[in-house]
């Protein structure tokens, strides 16, 4: 479904400190904002496209319709089937990348400088005018049937499912993303043309570029590339919340290993406390080896390989969401220690020990994540989503450090909810039923 990165685009990527990652912001004369990091170093230049919206705009009968649509884009376009389209990228030593999301649809493009109009040209014809042809609908469609039946013999993704339908009924994150046996059946290669004009339009497109470029070559190149796209598209979904009550569901499945997802409301990213619940969380579950999930669930006990938690702050909703999985007859153990530690952190909260640790990991990892022109455009594009200032990657770091030691435990108090903990469990758990 997604592009394979060349080895000649991979190897050239360049490695920028996110100290001295130059941002800039650039208008086009069309109007679309454009973050840049002009890097010369190396004749290659990553472009990273997103428009928000995604899976989240499928009618429930038509799910499954904007993930098959994006999969699609590299499958020919113009008068070029999908071998033609194929060789030309490859012809280019261009790298290019379509996928879907429940919240966005994203492209990534990696072109060497000396054939980047060509490149680009290619591209705009993938975003603009797919070919939707038949043959390559029905079978992409084969391989997204591939995956939904997949996805009915996992464990974890039928807990994610069935979490998600009781978190949010009636939404459009209770739809999976990949569709329904039943809806992608019955999905057309029109239905694929209303996903594109739907989804791909310019009141909802996030771009950032790393490069070999000059601000005043980017305005023109990116009006260029989206020129042909409509001005609108469908309208985004209103924001909802977790509404999921205290408590367990369990889900019959015949499997030695039981997987439980659990979940309460979360935070969303722009709250002012929100680095301090990430901080918290870290400690909680968020780091792999030293979190004291890890440490009771896993280390003291043996009930688990693994074991996590995270703060899933999406576009129209927030939820507070960990995972784990364990023999059967173990699972409820599991499940009551996890619960005593959400109580803990709760009333008590964490100590100076564990915070201090927790900010030298999250402000030492950091800068790795610029580690490559592809990789920054990425970031850069995901910070302009979430509605960052353009100073992020400098001033991310004093946001984390800023946090003090009553702001975690006061966000600890507020924000752990152990009596609405609501469980998902999957599998043959010995002593578990559901509860409602």
């Amino acid at each position: 479904m997604r592009f394979i990165v060349t080895f000649i685009i991979w190897s050239l990527s360049a490695v920028v400190a996110v100290a001295e990652t130059n941002i800039q912001q650039v208008t086009t004369k069309g109007g679309i904002t454009v973050w840049l990091v002009d890097e010369p170093s190396i004749p290659f230049v990553a472009l990273e496209v997103a428009f928000k919206g995604g899976a989240s705009l499928d009618a429930p009968e038509k799910m499954g319709a904007t993930y098959l649509m994006a999969g699609l884009l590299e499958e020919g376009s113009g008068d070029m089937d999908a071998s033609a389209f194929s060789r030309a990228t490859e012809e280019l030593a261009a790298s290019f990348g379509f996928d879907a999301s429940r919240n966005s649809v994203s492209i990534s493009a990696r072109v060497l400088k000396e054939n980047q109009d060509e490149a680009l040209g290619l591209l705009k014809q993938a975003i603009t005018n797919p070919t939707f042809s038949d043959a390559s609908f029905e079978r992409v469609r084969k391989q997204v049937e591939a995956i939904v039946k997949s996805n009915l013999s996992s464990p974890q993704k039928i807990a994610s499912s069935a979490l998600n339908a009781i978190a949010y009924p009636s939404h459009v994150y209770s739809q999976p993303l990949e569709g329904t046996l039943e809806t992608v059946a019955g999905l057309t290669v029109e239905d694929m043309r209303v996903a594109h004009k739907n989804a791909m339009a310019k009141d909802r497109i996030f771009v950032s570029v790393v490069g070999d470029i000059r601000a005043e070559d980017v305005g023109p190149m990116v009006d260029s590339l989206v020129e042909d796209l409509p001005d609108t598209g469908k309208a985004l979904p209103e924001k909802t919340e977790f509404k999921a009550s205290g408590g367990i569901t369990v889900v019959d499945y015949n499997t030695p290993q039981t997987v439980a997802l659990w979940a309460h409301a979360g935070i969303d990213i722009e709250h002012p406390d929100f680095f301090a619940a990430y901080l918290m969380n870290h400690v909680m579950g968020g780091s792999a080896f030293s979190s004291r999930l890890t440490m009771e669930v896993r280390e003291k006990r043996g009930l688990t390989y693994g074991v996590y938690s995270y703060l899933a702050s999406q576009e129209y909703a927030d939820s507070y969401v960990g995972s784990v999985s364990s023999s059967n007859d173990r699972i409820k153990t599991a499940i009551d220690v996890i619960k005593e530690e959400w109580r803990k952190m709760a009333d008590n909260g964490v100590t100076q020990e564990e915070l201090d640790a927790a900010k030298k990991y999250l402000t030492g990892a950091y800068p790795l994540r610029f580690d490559g022109n592809g990789q920054i455009a990425s970031l850069l594009v995901g910070m302009q989503m979430n509605g960052y200032p353009i100073d992020y990657p400098k001033t991310r770091n004093d946001k984390v450090n800023a946090v003090t030691l009553s702001d975690v435990n006061r966000v600890a108090k507020e924000l752990l909810k152990p009596e609405a903990m609501r469980f998902v469990v999957v599998g043959k758990p010995e002593g578990l039923v559901s509860t409602d």
